[in-house]
């Protein structure tokens, strides 16, 4: 910057002249005026007083010029803001525009029931909606493998998307939905808080067959802990080479025990939705004129010779070796159950349900009725000991016929954050077995 050098009179007066010219100053122009003046001030020579407020003077030049250019330099910062802000509304007013047609676009599929050509071959608005809940979470966590958050993108995009299919239920809602459905909003939040708690974690991912999946963070090397067969496409949890630490571990297991209540919780309610859903015509018409047939000579040796009838025990019995045979053990059984069930309430001309509470009453003499309610606890047995199993037939065919958007609603949203629970379980148990070998390799 410049220095002028001009006669003072006496300090009084440089510190009269330095209050008048700086007092609409501050920031980083004030400081350097300041500063440059006091040390013109020291070099001065003696003058009269009226030099100092004389218009021609330099200081005075200076001060206009230095007022002129903070000016400047305002008007251009509030220019930049404003731009700022206009370009901000424009962005956010993109986005909104975005989702508005993310939000069209679904809506019209969901009205014409998946089928975009205008043919009128589309499936119910119902069943349009179970597909899409169960295609999105398909999309978003289709591709999460690991113990890991969720990618910010992905993440939007769930919460942005449910909401939009979960809008139809905005409406003063019926006695299933009201008690429901905030339940299956909170294990949702619950599940992404889990994935989202996976940071900064002790044990990575190594695609398996991979050469990194032998090297630590750390750099040391450790043996490689073979993969299961059966999940030949996951990739492989790695860990140091001692391990985990206790801590690390014991708190893997407490997000395992919790995860595990929340797959258990949003498995009810979809057993819930399900029993609930009327049983399609079409499997009634297509069920065994005999429950026998269906389920079996042994099974039902077992079931109708039997006074303390254990399913447990019976599932022992069996030596189920495989999920797809459970399935088909599961859709045997849930078939004959029906078969029996339909015998029963033609004999005493009633619903099952009332057929249910007059047996409930003490009279359990009717063969058809114990041997649908023993089918039945083997059904839940079954269910419970493989709890990823697929869908029986009636689940799929409930699920394909249903016509009320409400359950349809209920059951995908509470199907999906069960698959969502049940895998975070099992790569939590992924890690905790690659752990315990790699400590007694260590060993």
């Amino acid at each position: 910057m410049e220095k002028f050098y001009h006669p003072s009179s006496s300090p009084r007066n440089q510190t009269d002249q330095s209050n008048v010219d700086t007092s609409g100053y501050s920031g980083d122009e004030s400081f350097a005026y300041c500063r440059t003046s006091s040390e013109i001030s020291t070099l001065s020579e003696r003058t009269d007083e009226t030099s100092c407020i004389d218009g021609s003077s330099p200081m005075r030049w200076s001060v206009s010029k230095s007022v002129a250019r903070s000016q400047a330099i305002l008007s251009r910062l509030e220019m930049k803001q404003h731009t700022d802000v206009a370009e901000k509304e424009v962005i956010d007013q993109e986005a909104i525009d975005s989702d508005i047609e993310m939000m069209k676009e679904r809506f019209s599929k969901l009205l014409l029931g998946e089928d975009m050509s205008g043919s009128g071959k589309g499936v119910c608005p119902a069943v349009a909606i179970s597909n899409a809940i169960t295609n999105l979470y398909a999309t978003v966590f289709g591709q999460n493998l690991r113990l890991e958050p969720l990618p910010p993108e992905k993440s939007s995009m769930w919460r942005k998307e449910m909401d939009c299919l979960l809008s139809t239920m905005t409406s003063t809602p019926r006695s299933d939905i009201y008690m429901n459905l905030p339940a299956l909003e909170k294990l949702d939040a619950m599940l992404l808080d889990i994935l989202d708690s996976f940071r900064d974690t002790e044990f990575w991912y190594a695609e398996q067959g991979s050469s990194s999946s032998d090297r630590t963070k750390s750099g040391s090397f450790r043996k490689v802990v073979s993969r299961n067969e059966e999940k030949w496409w996951l990739p492989v949890p790695c860990v140091p080479t001692r391990g985990i630490s206790e801590k690390s571990k014991k708190l893997l297991q407490y997000k395992r025990d919790c995860t595990n209540q929340i797959h258990k919780a949003a498995m009810a309610i979809n057993n819930g939705i399900l029993a609930d859903m009327k049983v399609p015509d079409t499997y009634m018409k297509a069920l065994p004129k005999c429950g026998r047939a269906s389920v079996g000579d042994a099974i039902y040796s077992y079931m109708i010779t039997t006074e303390r009838f254990s399913a447990n025990y019976l599932l022992d019995c069996l030596n189920i070796s495989s999920e797809h045979e459970a399935l088909e053990i599961a859709d045997r059984t849930e078939a004959s159950m029906y078969t029996w069930r339909r015998k029963a309430c033609m004999n005493h001309s009633k619903s099952w349900d009332m057929i249910k509470n007059q047996m409930a009453d003490g009279d359990k003499n009717d063969k058809n009725y114990i041997l649908a309610s023993r089918a039945e606890s083997m059904l839940f047995c079954l269910k419970q000991r493989y709890p990823g199993l697929s869908q029986t037939t009636l689940d799929a065919s409930k699920i394909q016929d249903n016509k009320d958007v409400g359950q349809a609603i209920l059951e995908s949203y509470s199907r999906v954050l069960e698959s969502l629970a049940f895998n975070i379980v099992a790569w939590i148990e992924d890690v905790l077995h690659v752990d315990s070998t790699t400590r007694q390799q260590d060993r």
